[in-house]
C-alpha cells in the first residue's frame, strides 16, 4: 500500500480496512530488517539497549557520590577514612537523587505541560483528535489520556504522565492542522507507546538522575578548586603540610582518579541520557506500528515534520527530549533534525523513517 491509498473514506477498500477506524482490523504482517527479525525482535533489541544505558547512568550516578565524598571527607585521612566518606557521599546522593524523583513523580508532568504552554481541551473542542487518541487507547488497552494544545504554529506532540493512568498528550496547533488523520493516528501512537512504555516516567527518572550527577560534580568542583575543602588547599600547604599532604599515597591517587571523574562525570551523564532518549524513540516508532498497522501514516507525519523550519516559541532544553523532534531553534530553522550526533535528543529522522519503512 502506498502512502496515498489511505484507509479512510475509501468504499473500495471497506472489506479490508475498517474505514471509522484508526486501527486497521485485518493487520498486515510486521516485517524488518532482516527478514527474520519482528516487531517483537525490534522492542527486545531496545529494551536491552535501553537498560544498559539506565544501569551505567545510575552506576555513574553512584559513583559520583563516592568520588564527592572522597574529595570533600577522605582527603585528609587514611584508607579506611576515604572509604568510609565514599559511602557517605554515594548515600548523600542516593537520598538527594530519590527526593528529586518523588518530586519528578508528584509534580513533574504538571509542570513539562506549564512550561511547554499546554492547555487542556475538551471532547468537543475538537471531535476528532478526541476518536483517533480515543480508538488507539483501546487498541492499547491503556485508559484514555487527556488531551492538550499547544498554540504554536510549529510541528510537534510529545506525552507526559507518570503511569498510563495518569498520562496526557499534546500536540501543537500547526501539526494538528497539517496533519491527514493517518498522519494524526501515527503520532498519537507514537506519544501512546510512549505512555504505554512507561517512557515518560524512565526520562523523568534519568532527567533527574542526571541533573544530580551534574549539580554534585560541579559543586563539589567549585569547592576544591576555590579553596573550600578542609579548609583550603593553600592553607594545608603554608601551615606545614598534615594528613593532607604526608598521607597514604594510595588515598592521594583516589583523590585524583575522584577529581577526575567528577570533570568528565557530567557530559558522560548527558551522554547516557541522550542515548536513551534516541533509543526510546526508536522503541515508541516501533510501538506505533503495533496500535495502527499503518507504518506509512507515522512516516508521513515525520516527513512534514522534517521539513518544518518553524521553530517552537517556548523553548526549554529540560522537556526537549520529551517532544516527537527536536524542537530546538537551531535543529528546526538549520534542518539539524536529520544529523547523527552523539548530543541530539533525537535519533536522525532519515534513520527512523528508514525502520518504519522495513516494517512495510
Amino acid at each position: 500500500m502506498s502512502t496515498g491509498d489511505t484507509p479512510f473514506g475509501r468504499a473500495a477498500q471497506d472489506d479490508v480496512w475498517e474505514t471509522s477506524s484508526v486501527v486497521h482490523t485485518e493487520r498486515p504482517p510486521i516485517r524488518a530488517y532482516p527478514a527474520n527479525v519482528t516487531y517483537t525482535n525490534l522492542i527486545a533489541e531496545n529494551r536491552r539497549k535501553s537498560s544498559f544505558l539506565v544501569a551505567l547512568l545510575i552506576g555513574l550516578a553512584i559513583l559520583v557520590g563516592a568520588a564527592a565524598g572522597v574529595v570533600v571527607g577522605g582527603a585528609r585521612g587514611g584508607g579506611q577514612e576515604a572509604a568510609m566518606a565514599a559511602l557517605a557521599g554515594a548515600a548523600i546522593l542516593g537520598v538527594i537523587a530519590s527526593l528529586g524523583a518523588a518530586w519528578s513523580w508528584n509534580a513533574g508532568p504538571g509542570a513539562i505541560l506549564s512550561m511547554a504552554g499546554a492547555r487542556e481541551i475538551e471532547k468537543a473542542d475538537d471531535p476528532q483528535l478526541f476518536n483517533v487518541v480515543e480508538e488507539l487507547s483501546i487498541s492499547g488497552g491503556m485508559p484514555v489520556p487527556k488531551v492538550y494544545l499547544i498554540d504554536d504554529p510549529s510541528l510537534n506532540a510529545f506525552a507526559t504522565g507518570r503511569d498510563p493512568a495518569n498520562a496526557a498528550v499534546a500536540i501543537t496547533t500547526g501539526l494538528r492542522a497539517t496533519l491527514t488523520r493517518d498522519e494524526l493516528a501515527g503520532v498519537i501512537a507514537h506519544e501512546l507507546a510512549h505512555v504505554r512504555h512507561y517512557d515518560i516516567r524512565l526520562m523523568m527518572l534519568m532527567a533527574t538522575m542526571a541533573g544530580m550527577i551534574v549539580v554534585a560534580s560541579d559543586v563539589t568542583r567549585r569547592m576544591l578548586f576555590y579553596g573550600g575543602l578542609n579548609g583550603g588547599s593553600g592553607r594545608s600547604s603554608r601551615g606545614g603540610g598534615g594528613k593532607q599532604q604526608g598521607g597514604n599515597p594510595l588515598v592521594l591517587v583516589l583523590v585524583v582518579l575522584s577529581i577526575v571523574l567528577l570533570i568528565v562525570a557530567p557530559i558522560v551523564a548527558t551522554l547516557i541520557r541522550l542515548a536513551i532518549s534516541r533509543q526510546r524513540e526508536y522503541l515508541a516508532d516501533a510501538g506505533a506500528v503495533e496500535l495502527t498497522r499503518y507504518p506509512e501514516g507515522l512516516i508521513g507525519a515525520l516527513e512534514k515534520l522534517g521539513a518544518c523550519r518553524i521553530p517552537l516559541k517556548r523553548q526549554n532544553e529540560a522537556i526537549a527530549p520529551l517532544f516527537m523532534v527536536n524542537p530546538s531553534k537551531a535543529a528546526v530553522e538549520r534542518g539539524l533534525q536529520d544529523r547523527s550526533n552523539l548530543f541530539m535528543t533525537h535519533p536522525p529522522l532519515h534513520e527512523r523513517i528508514a525502520r518504519l519503512r522495513a516494517l512495510t
